[in-house]
C-alpha cells in the first residue's frame, strides 16, 4: 500500500512546492519512474504540475537535477511553458525559455504560450516571451491571434503594448470573419472597445461570416454603453442587416434583453414592426417563438403589432406555440390575440404538443 502511495505523495509535494521534502522523498531508485511518471487523463508529468503552480524552485530541481525535458508534452501536446504563462508565472516562464524551452510550440488548437498568456493580464510574463523571439501573429485553429485573445479578455494594457510591438497585428480576422473589435464588443470589454477605436482602423459595421456587426454583438449581448460609443465613434449603422436580413432589433428579441429593445426603439426611432428575413418576421415573432414573455410585453408596450403576420400569414401565436412556450403563449392569448378569427382553436390542434401549452388553450377556451 505504501508503495502505491507513493507517486501520489511525490505529485502533492510538487503542487504544494515542498522542495525540501521532496528531496528527502526521492530515492535515487526512484528517479527514472519520477521522470517518465504521467497523471490524470491527458498525462502530465511533474514538470507540468510545477509549473502549473508557479514552482520556479521545484521546476529548477525537476530539471537540473532530475533531468526532466523541459519541452515534454502532454495528451494536448501542452508543454510546461504553455502552463507557466497561462497562469502568469513570470520566474517560471523564464527559467523554461532560459533552458531552450520553444518559444512558439503549439498546444491542441494551435495555441502558443504567447495565446495562453494573453488570457491573463500579466505583461511581465507577455514581454518576456516577446524578447524571446514570439510571434505575436501567429493564429490558432480558430484564426484567433494573441491580440484577438486579449481583446476578449479586456485588457487594454495588453492591447496597447501589443500594438506598441507590432502595429498592424489589430488587422486580423477568425475563421469567421470576426474582428477583435466584434469580440470586444460582444463580451462587454467598453475600455477595449474604446481604444480599438482610437487607435485601430476597422471599418464601419464590419461583417462576420453571418453578417453580425460589432453594434449587433453590443445590442443583443445588453453593452448600451458600447452601443452607444460604435454609434459616436464609429457610424454604427442601428438597422444594418445580417446575412439573413436581421437587424439587431430581431437579435436583441431572441436574445431577451429589453433595455436594448428600449434603446433601439425609445431612444434611436428604429421600427418596433420592422421585419427580418425573406419571410418578413416581426421582432414579436422571435420573442415569441424563445418564450421570452417579458420581451414580448416590452414589444407590445413600444408599439408592436399584435395581429401582425409574417409571409406565411402565421401570427406570434403560431410561433409561441410552434415552439411549445406555454408563458408567451399564455401572455398572447391574454394581450387578446387569437389562433384564428373565430377562435375555433384550429392552431391549438394542430401545433400544441407539451400538456402546458394544451392547457394554457382550455383555460383560455373557458375564460372567453
Amino acid at each position: 500500500m505504501a508503495e502505491r502511495e507513493r507517486p501520489r505523495r511525490l505529485l502533492r509535494l510538487v503542487q504544494e512546492g515542498r522542495l525540501d521534502l521532496l528531496r528527502d522523498e526521492l530515492h535515487p531508485e526512484d528517479i527514472p519512474e519520477a521522470r517518465s511518471r504521467r497523471w490524470g487523463r491527458l498525462g502530465d508529468t511533474l514538470l507540468h504540475h510545477a509549473a502549473r503552480m508557479g514552482h520556479r524552485d521545484v521546476l529548477e530541481f525537476l530539471v537540473r537535477e532530475l533531468g526532466m525535458d523541459v519541452e515534454v508534452a502532454n495528451g494536448d501536446y501542452k508543454r510546461p511553458i504553455h502552463e507557466a504563462a497561462s497562469m502568469g508565472h513570470g520566474e517560471c516562464v523564464s527559467f523554461l525559455l532560459e533552458r531552450g524551452a520553444s518559444v512558439d510550440c503549439l498546444k491542441k488548437a494551435d495555441w502558443t504560450p504567447l495565446m495562453m498568456a494573453c488570457t491573463r493580464k500579466n505583461l511581465e510574463v507577455i514581454s518576456s516571451l516577446v524578447e524571446h523571439g514570439a510571434n505575436p501573429l501567429l493564429r490558432n485553429k480558430d484564426g484567433w491571434n494573441c491580440f484577438h485573445i486579449a481583446s476578449r479578455e479586456g485588457h487594454p494594457e495588453v492591447l496597447r503594448y501589443l500594438l506598441d510591438v507590432s502595429p498592424g497585428i489589430w488587422d486580423t480576422e477568425s475563421t469567421i470573419r470576426r474582428t477583435p473589435l466584434h469580440t470586444a464588443a460582444m463580451h462587454g470589454c467598453s475600455r477595449v472597445v474604446e481604444l480599438l477605436l482610437e487607435r485601430c482602423h476597422y471599418r464601419p459595421d464590419s461583417r462576420d461570416k453571418c453578417g453580425v456587426t460589432p453594434f449587433m454583438d453590443a445590442i443583443q449581448n445588453g453593452h448600451l454603453d458600447i452601443a452607444r460609443m460604435l454609434l459616436e465613434k464609429h457610424q454604427a449603422c442601428p438597422t444594418a442587416l445580417d446575412a439573413l436580413g436581421a437587424q439587431a432589433l430581431h437579435r436583441a428579441a431572441v436574445t431577451a434583453q429589453d433595455g436594448s429593445l428600449q434603446f433601439l426603439v425609445a431612444e434611436l426611432g428604429v421600427d418596433v414592426n420592422g421585419r427580418a428575413t425573406s419571410l418578413r418576421i416581426p421582432a414579436l415573432h422571435y420573442a415569441a417563438k424563445e418564450g421570452h414573455g417579458h420581451t414580448i410585453l416590452t414589444l407590445l408596450s413600444l408599439g408592436a403589432d399584435l395581429q401582425a403576420q409574417d409571409g406565411k400569414s402565421r401570427s406570434a401565436l403560431h410561433a409561441a406555440v410552434a415552439g411549445q412556450q406555454a408563458e408567451a403563449t399564455r401572455i398572447l392569448l391574454r394581450a387578446g390575440l387569437r389562433d384564428t378569427p373565430d377562435g375555433s382553436g384550429t392552431l391549438a390542434q394542430q401545433l400544441a404538443r407539451k400538456p402546458e401549452v394544451i392547457q394554457v388553450f382550455q383555460e383560455s377556451q373557458v375564460t372567453t
